[in-house]
C-alpha cells in the first residue's frame, strides 16, 4: 500500500474575467488597451507596457489617495508576478515584497469595496505566487518554508480548499500531526472531497489515534471510489484492531476476493469468523492460511482451539473426532513454539480430556519450570 498519494497543484485562474470598474480617462486609455491586448494575446509585453504606463502616471501625479491609480498598479504588478514566473521582464528583487505591501495597504482603504473584483484578482495572483514558491520548497524537502508560503497564500484566498491540503501535508511532514488534522478537518467536511486528499488525511487521523475520523474519511473515500482496494483494507484493519468483528464481517467477501493468496489477510478473515462463531467458514480459512504458510504459529494454534470448541459443542463420535483434531493441531503449534505458555496450557487441557495422564503430567512439569512455580 502506498504511504501517500501525491498532492497536485491545480490552480486555474482566468485573467480579467470581470469587467474593469475603472473610468477610462484619456490618461488611462493606454493602460486599459494594453490589458485588453494581453487578455486577447497572452503576451507578456502588454503587461509590461501597462506597468510602464501606470508607473509614469503615478510618478507624474504621485497622489497616494488616488485609489483608482493604485488599484490599477496593484492588479498589473500582481498579474506580472503570476504570469512571469521566471522574471523575463527583469523586475527588481523586491518587486514581490513591494506588490504584497501595496495590496495589503489597499485592502485597508475605506472605499476599496468599489474595486472588489480587481482586488480579488490581485489577491488570487499573489496567492498563486506563494503557492508556486511553496511547491518549490517542497521539491527540496524544505517543509517549514513551504508551509509558511501556503499559510500566506491562505490569507489571500481562504476559500481555496486545496490550500488546506497543502498546509496539512507540510505539517504532517514536519510531525505536527495535530495541526495537520485541523486542516484536513476543514478539507473533508463535505462529500465533494477529492480522492487524492483521502489517504493523506487518513494517515494523519491514524497517527493521532482518531479512529472515528479515520473511519469517516475512509467511508467518504469509498463512496467516491468504491473500487479502492487500499481503503477497503484500511477500514478492515481498523475494525480488526478494535476487535469489532460485526463491522468487519461484511467487508470480508470483497477483501478475500482481492487477497485470497495473502496469508495475513486470510488469517484476519478466519479469526473474524471464529469470533462470530461461524466455525465452518473459520475452519476453511485457517486451513487456507496454513496451506499458504505452514510455518505460521497463529493459524495453527487457532485452528486447534477451534476444534477444541467444536468438541464441546458436539456429541459422540463427532466430539471425539474434533478433540482428536484439536490435539493434532495444538501439538503442531507446540512444535513451532515449544515454550509458549498458552499453547502448553491448552495442550494440557486436551491431554486431560483424552485421559492421557503421562502427557498431562509432562506438560504440567514443563509449565512449572517456565513459570517458576
Amino acid at each position: 500500500m502506498k504511504n501517500s498519494r501525491k498532492i497536485i497543484l491545480s490552480v486555474l485562474l482566468v485573467l480579467f474575467t470581470a469587467p474593469l470598474a475603472f473610468c477610462q480617462s484619456e490618461m488611462l486609455k493606454g493602460i486599459v488597451n494594453n490589458l485588453a491586448y494581453y487578455k486577447q494575446r497572452k503576451e507578456l509585453k502588454f503587461l509590461t507596457n501597462a506597468k510602464k504606463s501606470i508607473d509614469s502616471l503615478i510618478k507624474v501625479s504621485p497622489d497616494t489617495s488616488n485609489l483608482q491609480n493604485n488599484v490599477f498598479r496593484a492588479i498589473i504588478n500582481s498579474a506580472i508576478l503570476y504570469v512571469d514566473s521566471t522574471n523575463k521582464s527583469g523586475q527588481p528583487e523586491n518587486f514581490f515584497r513591494q506588490t504584497v505591501y501595496q495590496v495589503d495597504v489597499l485592502n485597508t482603504r475605506k472605499k476599496i469595496f468599489r474595486y472588489q473584483p480587481e482586488m480579488d484578482f490581485a489577491r488570487e495572483c499573489l496567492a498563486n505566487v506563494y503557492i508556486r514558491k511553496g511547491f518549490a520548497y517542497i521539491r527540496v524537502s524544505d517543509y517549514t518554508n513551504a508551509g509558511d508560503m501556503f499559510l500566506k497564500a491562505h490569507r489571500y484566498v481562504p476559500t481555496f480548499k486545496p490550500l488546506n491540503a497543502y498546509i496539512a501535508y507540510t505539517n504532517n511532514k514536519l510531525g505536527n500531526v495535530t495541526t495537520a488534522e485541523k486542516y484536513y478537518d476543514n478539507l473533508v467536511k463535505n462529500d465533494s472531497t477529492r480522492t487524492d486528499y483521502i489517504e493523506p488525511a487518513l494517515m494523519v487521523y491514524k497517527a493521532v489515534g482518531d479512529t472515528t475520523k479515520a473511519l469517516e474519511i475512509i467511508k467518504r473515500g469509498r463512496k467516491l471510489n468504491p473500487n479502492d482496494k487500499s481503503l477497503l483494507l484500511d477500514e478492515a484493519q481498523i475494525y480488526n484492531n478494535n476487535k469489532d468483528y460485526q463491522s468487519l464481517a461484511p467487508l470480508l467477501p470483497a477483501l478475500l476476493d482481492y487477497n485470497i493468496n495473502n496469508p495475513d489477510i486470510v488469517f484476519v478473515a478466519a479469526n473474524c469468523y471464529d469470533h462470530l462463531k461461524q466455525y465452518d467458514k473459520a475452519e476453511n480459512l485457517y486451513l487456507r492460511v496454513i496451506d499458504l504458510n505452514s510455518a505460521a504459529y497463529d493459524p495453527i494454534f487457532n485452528l486447534g482451539l477451534l476444534y477444541l470448541k467444536k468438541s464441546v459443542l458436539t456429541k459422540g463420535d463427532e466430539a471425539e473426532k474434533n478433540l482428536a483434531f484439536a490435539q493434532q493441531w495444538i501439538e503442531k503449534a507446540n512444535e513451532i513454539s515449544p515454550n509458549d505458555v498458552n499453547c502448553l496450557q491448552v495442550l494440557k487441557m486436551v491431554y486431560a480430556k483424552t485421559g492421557n495422564t503421562s502427557q498431562t503430567e509432562r506438560i504440567d512439569n514443563k509449565l512449572k519450570q517456565l513459570t517458576n512455580q
